[in-house]
């Protein structure tokens, strides 16, 4: 898969900082006997985690990833340009974390200020592999951008279909006098272009004025 110029040193740095960040061990709390928490989550210890790191593409997409001794938190920004896009996304990404579960490393709730994050703790890299961990996480951040991507061209596509049909109807309903009625109904003139870019669907359609 091809990726961009400033795709592939963004995608780099996040696999080496996460490499590094996933050298995890049991470690049973210190403050509650018995108990076995992520230190990243409870944060009870502040001598058990890491500095957390920031790694940006730009102002929009970005990955948080918060270490500690037992435990690693991934945090990522999705890139979104416009409304559709932001909708989307937020649409994508609850569908995921309504099935959290499923995916084992994926949090229910992102962290403040990012899309999704997934919680890493040293069960997860002693029953998998640690490399297959990472490749998950850099195969999520290439993928999602060409998801959402596509799923605005889907909508786009669907819009454009019912606005065509939308102004068909409107324009058979009118019957001949349809240029002077839909001005009346639009409320204002229609200039002559407008009118003949609407109009170009019908006569295609064989449902010429």
């Amino acid at each position: 898969m091809g990726l961009t110029a400033t795709l592939r040193p963004y995608l780099s740095a996040v696999r080496a900082t996460l490499q590094a960040a996933l050298c995890l061990e049991n470690f049973s709390s210190q403050v509650v006997e018995r108990h076995n928490k992520p230190e990243v989550e409870v944060r009870s210890s502040k001598e058990l985690l890491l500095q957390p790191v920031t790694i940006s593409r730009n102002e929009k997409e970005k990955v948080l990833i918060e270490g500690s001794i037992n435990s690693v938190r991934v945090s990522i920004a999705v890139k979104q340009a416009d409304e559709i896009e932001k909708i989307l996304c937020h649409k994508f990404m609850r569908f995921m974390m309504m099935r959290a579960e499923n995916f084992f490393i994926l949090r229910r709730k992102p962290v403040e200020g990012y899309d999704i994050s997934f919680l890493i703790t040293n069960f997860h890299t002693e029953q998998m592999y640690k490399h297959k961990l990472v490749d998950f996480v850099i195969h999520f951040m290439e993928e999602i951008d060409k998801e959402i991507s596509e799923m605005k061209l889907s909508v786009n596509a669907r819009a454009r279909i019912v606005a065509e049909e939308f102004l068909k109807n409107v324009l058979l309903s009118f019957g001949e006098d349809s240029p002077r009625r839909l001005n009346t109904w639009a409320g204002s003139e229609m200039p002559r272009s407008t009118w003949r870019e609407l109009s170009r669907s019908e006569r295609v359609a064989g449902r010429g004025f």
